[in-house]
């Protein structure tokens, strides 16, 4: 783990890109701002991408990182920085499904990639309520908003965003299905969360 991370900050869902480059600034940088920048800054771009310049919607995702990566090492206690999740999460999503729709992907496939990355943030809501951490190897594993957004981004560069999705769906929904199943399952109905499934905070 290359910082401590509390409540707020887990929900961020930071992939291995955003944790080291707060690791670089050690936690020196507010998370809000920079967050509003760049969920600013990724909504010009996508606005003037689905408007038909669909080459400068691909860069979304590299400011996002650039500008919001830093501040993943803060301990997010602002009064404010409760922000910061929401705000990762709409532009992911807005994202996701910008491009997806700009390039002809089928709705269903939309929703389902969509479905997968709302699943497994449910999730984390529900563990960190139960006083759990996800397990650290899934935030990697799951690519992160950044990697994922990146990783759709190349989809779009190279012409083959439906394959993408169809990759990125088919994975994820495997893997934090698998996960989340086996952490659950195992809970009795009056037990007070999952023993084994998280690690603690």
């Amino acid at each position: 783990m290359l910082f401590a991370r509390g409540a707020v900050a887990v929900h961020r869902d930071d992939g291995v890109p955003s944790r080291v480059m707060g690791a670089l600034v050690a936690g020196q940088l507010p998370p809000l701002p920079p967050a509003l920048v760049g969920m600013f800054v990724t909504g010009v771009l996508l606005s003037i991408g689905v408007a038909g310049t669909d080459d400068l919607a691909v860069f979304a995702p590299a400011v996002a990182l650039l500008l919001t990566g830093p501040g993943s090492s803060h301990p997010h206690d602002g009064r404010l920085d409760w922000l910061v999740p929401p705000i990762l999460r709409l532009t992911e999503y807005g994202f996701t499904a910008a491009v997806g729709f700009a390039h002809g992907v089928p709705p269903w496939l939309v929703f389902a990639l969509l479905g997968a990355v709302v699943f497994h943030h449910y999730d984390v809501v529900n563990r960190v309520r139960e006083g759990l951490r996800p397990p650290l190897w899934l935030a990697a594993a799951g690519l992160g908003w950044d990697g994922r957004m990146l990783l759709i981004a190349l989809g779009g560069i190279t012409g083959q965003v439906v394959p993408v999705f169809v990759l990125l769906a088919l994975y994820l929904w495997g893997l934090f299905g698998w996960e989340g199943f086996t952490c659950w399952a195992p809970v009795p109905r009056s037990g007070r969360g999952p023993s084994a499934g998280g690690t603690p905070g």
